[in-house]
């Protein structure tokens, strides 16, 4: 079977996983990696740029040749490829998990219990919860699901449609390494310097397509092309930036603001004032199906495109 054909198989078989199962409850592959690359920090630690260059080539270069020397052993066996491919994919992608927490969050809410939803944040986004009342916590939360849609799932199956398996794998570990170093807290400013800036130029693409199906798939393409022209440059980040406007747009409400962040407060600018409302708690589950609907969007972008270099590749 070709190469273009299991990624196909594969990926969509590993989504399907993730649509049914979610994320395991334990033994988590990130969560071993996380683990792995914490142990390798508490070793090479030092504030300076080349000591975090080192840790991210090993953590996230080390992922990726495992990776290799997996797909590389079942090269020849179809079937373990598209299982391969499947698992990593199920492995690494954690839609449904973004929107069940998502959703919990949306739930308490509704019911008012906004400490629940405070205690629960933090299992989505690095957000100070305590500093946040119902409307901000709403926010963060779509902001969240719009930004995780991209470093969860696109992000993955655009690397993976251009890298396979090894694809797949490296770029989770390198948006997982991001999340843990790539801050700018005083341990980390210079130490996870190369983590994010990594993540960054990997998470380009996926961001980008992220952007453009949220325009396809939201309901609001004026607007969300709007948003995303006007604001996105705005953003701190390259990436969220383009994906958090294009949603606001799509869901037709305001994104961006004051946070606390880290134990620091950011005044960001709005996405989308021009026209938003504020974001209520209803519009917490329309990000959700709308970030289930990019995703699905993006596995067949993704399928077709590995499909049709295929095909160029045997012209």
């Amino acid at each position: 079977m070709r190469a273009d054909r299991i990624f196909a198989y594969g990926a969509t078989a590993g989504l399907i996983g993730d649509l049914l199962l979610g994320d395991p409850r334990r033994g988590h592959p990130v969560a071993a990696f996380g683990q792995a690359a914490a142990g390798v920090e508490s070793r090479l630690w030092r504030d300076h740029r080349g000591w975090g260059a080192l840790h991210t080539l090993v953590c996230a270069g080390g992922a990726a040749g495992a990776a290799a020397l997996a797909a590389r052993a079942v090269r020849n066996r179809p079937a373990a490829a598209v299982a391969l491919t499947a698992a990593a994919t199920w492995s690494v992608i954690g839609g449904t998990s973004l929107g069940r927490e998502a959703r919990a969050i949306g739930g308490a809410l509704a019911a008012g219990d906004i400490e629940v939803a405070r205690e629960r944040l933090p299992h989505l986004c690095g957000r100070d919860p305590q500093s946040l009342d119902g409307p901000q916590i709403a926010r963060a939360v779509v902001e969240s699901v719009a930004e995780n849609t991209s470093d969860a799932v696109v992000g993955a199956l655009v690397w993976g449609a251009i890298g396979g398996v090894p694809g797949l794998v490296g770029f989770r570990a390198v948006n997982t390494l991001d999340a843990m170093v790539g801050h700018r807290s005083p341990r980390h400013r210079r130490y996870g310097w190369a983590s994010a800036r990594l993540d960054d130029l990997a998470g380009w693409p996926g961001a980008r397509l992220t952007a453009v199906l949220a325009v396809a798939a939201g309901g609001r393409p004026r607007e969300a092309v709007r948003a995303w022209r006007a604001d996105a440059g705005k953003h701190p980040s390259p990436n969220a930036g383009p994906v958090e406007a294009s949603f606001a747009g799509a869901l037709g409400v305001r994104l961006g603001g004051t946070l606390a962040y880290g134990g620091r407060v950011e005044h960001r600018p709005v996405l989308n004032g021009g026209t938003g409302r504020d974001v209520r708690v209803a519009d917490i589950e329309r990000a959700v199906r709308l970030s289930r609907r990019v995703s699905v969007l993006a596995l067949g972008v993704c399928a077709a495109a590995r499909l049709a270099s295929g095909r160029r590749g045997r012209a």
